[in-house]
């Protein structure tokens, strides 16, 4: 019998599986750019461990693997921005990603009053586009990365949490 995936909250000693999880997961995306120095593939371990400590972060398990990763951190404005979510490529499909959104929308509402939810992918991510508008998302604007990926912006209110697929 096969083990279920679990969500729950980032804990510091998760920092480096979420690190290398990150890493093989946009691999897909830089390809999509032509562009390997995104955001996801040039962060620094050191980075990633203070986003484990200060923001809102979550996994998926499945055992003792990290499979899949979200965080989220409240704006000046009273948004919540989401980023970096990734699922293992082999798990992908499975309403994880969904999941993730779920805890994490749920925590920066209920736990930091956020008022609404913003995140931002490649404007050529097709695949992340659907999620996005499946669980609720309305693209409200467009900007450059720093990398210089063209994004599409994506908003939705506080209390419409993402449904798993």
């Amino acid at each position: 019998m096969g083990m279920s995936v679990t969500i729950s909250v980032a804990a510091e000693q998760d920092a480096e599986q979420i690190f290398r999880l990150q890493y093989l997961c946009f691999q897909s995306e830089a390809a999509l750019y032509g562009n390997y120095r995104i955001d996801p593939l040039v962060q620094p371990l050191d980075s990633v461990r203070e986003e484990v400590a200060k923001d809102c972060v979550f996994v998926a398990r499945l055992g003792d693997e990290v499979v899949g990763s979200v965080r989220g951190a409240l704006t000046d404005d009273g948004a919540a921005a989401i980023g970096k979510l990734c699922v293992h490529p082999r798990l992908q499909g499975h309403g994880i990603g969904a999941r993730l959104l779920r805890a994490a929308e749920s925590a920066l509402a209920e736990q930091h009053g956020a008022k609404r939810f913003r995140l931002h992918t490649g404007h050529r991510s097709e695949g992340n586009l659907r999620l996005y508008r499946k669980v609720g998302y309305r693209t409200v604007g467009t900007s450059k990365g720093e990398d210089g990926v063209p994004m599409i912006v994506l908003e939705k209110a506080a209390g419409t949490y993402a449904a798993t697929a």
